[in-house]
């Protein structure tokens, strides 16, 4: 009989990841293989296009109301059974589920640094930590956030990086691909314009306002480069506030060289990244690890990022991007991009490297070989059940 584990989302997006989010992105792509080994359910929050509880592809899917989610799975983990549970990003919540379900085991995974001071108190962190079967983080960066205040936590933290279905992204060389290419381009208007790609939250932490100042100096020497920004102010809502009115006021005054997309489905965002020409992540907040930097080498388009937080760990300057040093000045930006449209074998290079090392080592089948490790690790799974999981997609006819 296989083991009964459940994976708990927080409460701010669905699983599925119908309206985007890196940790429902991230399960998309791992259950699948997961579910090969185990009795698998995942919890999340309710949603208008997804029923309360449903059956897919092997995996359940059990969904409560937001407003009282944390009490709702902790009622549902004292009703059911499970084994073990991966609880993702919420530590206090942790405890609340542990306390809930005393006989069943739980795993903390990070996508954040959900352990820092300023989120969790020295005392509930240390009580996280020793009831913990493991912890699973996002990055190594993220792994150093939490050793470095909680030391007891070094000997059972794993760094289990994410990945990408290629599925969602041919090879841009492709008939495929070029196909996608022309389509998008066509829809947006942009066939014969040279596109720089900014995809994520509107937010200032993740500096599409550099990128427009970046641009300026760019306009008269390049006159069909357009900046194509994709993303809404969070997630899927496309509404305004008082940042992205900023960004609309910079972006008229660019007269047309700056193009709105709004929010694109994380099923349709390879699409995007095939349209664009040079892709640029200018963050300036100190990032887990970006996974648009994995999109991005799987689309085959030159990334140019910050030197910030976990990017480093799978970005290197020159080899398969070029990195910022200093993410508030634009002029680093301007240069970057400059120069990778005035050398385009040197971005060959960088492309055909970024898409090598998703194809061997960042697509989903990868990130579940490196959760399943983790929990065998922890003890939760065996070697055989490890050695259950396909190594494939189960849900791939290919």
């Amino acid at each position: 009989m296989k083991k009964k584990a459940v994976l708990i989302c927080t409460e701010s997006l669905p699983a599925p990841a119908v309206k985007g989010g890196a940790i429902q992105m991230f399960i998309d792509g791992t259950a699948p293989f997961a579910a090969a080994a185990l009795d698998l359910t995942v919890c999340s929050i309710t949603d208008p296009s997804l029923p309360e509880n449903e059956v897919q592809n092997g995996i359940r899917y059990v969904r409560f109301p937001k407003e009282v989610y944390t009490e709702s799975v902790a009622a549902h983990l004292t009703e059911e059974d499970y084994d073990f549970a991966h609880v993702f990003n919420r530590p206090l919540d942790f405890l609340t589920y542990a306390d809930a379900a005393p006989r069943t085991q739980f795993v903390l995974g990070l996508h954040n640094d959900m352990l820092a001071p300023e989120k969790i108190s020295a005392e509930d962190g240390e009580r996280v930590i020793e009831s913990a079967a493991g912890i699973v983080t996002i990055s190594n960066f993220i792994r150093k956030k939490v050793t470095e205040r909680f030391p007891e936590a070094e000997g059972k933290t794993r760094v289990v990086y994410s990945g990408v279905d290629l599925g969602l992204f041919p090879d841009r060389k492709s008939e495929e691909g070029t196909l996608l290419r022309n389509i998008y381009r066509k829809r947006y208007g942009v066939e014969n314009r040279t596109v720089v790609l900014f995809a994520g939250r509107l937010s200032r932490n993740k500096g599409p306002h550099i990128l427009m100042d970046a641009l300026i100096p760019l306009l008269s020497k390049y006159p069909d480069l357009v900046l194509m920004v994709a993303g809404g102010k969070w997630f899927s809502d496309d509404g305004m506030n008082r940042y992205t009115r900023k960004l609309q006021w910079k972006a008229a005054k660019l007269k047309g060289r700056v193009i709105f997309t709004g929010f694109v489905p994380a099923h349709l965002i390879g699409n995007l990244f095939l349209a664009g020409d040079i892709f640029v992540c200018p963050s300036l907040w100190e990032e887990p690890l970006a996974r648009v930097h994995y999109e991005a080498m799987a689309a085959g388009i030159p990334v140019i990022t910050t030197d910030r937080g976990g990017n480093g760990e799978v970005v290197l300057h020159r080899q398969n991007a070029w990195l910022i040093s200093d993410c508030m000045n634009p002029v680093l930006y301007t240069e970057a991009i400059d120069y990778c449209l005035q050398n385009p074998s040197f971005t060959s290079v960088l492309t055909e490297n970024g898409r090598t090392l998703v194809e061997t080592a960042f697509q989903f089948r990868h990130a579940a070989e490196r959760l399943l490790d983790a929990w065998r690790f922890f003890g939760l799974i065996s070697m055989a059940e490890r050695s259950a999981s396909p190594e494939t997609n189960p849900l791939d006819d290919t």
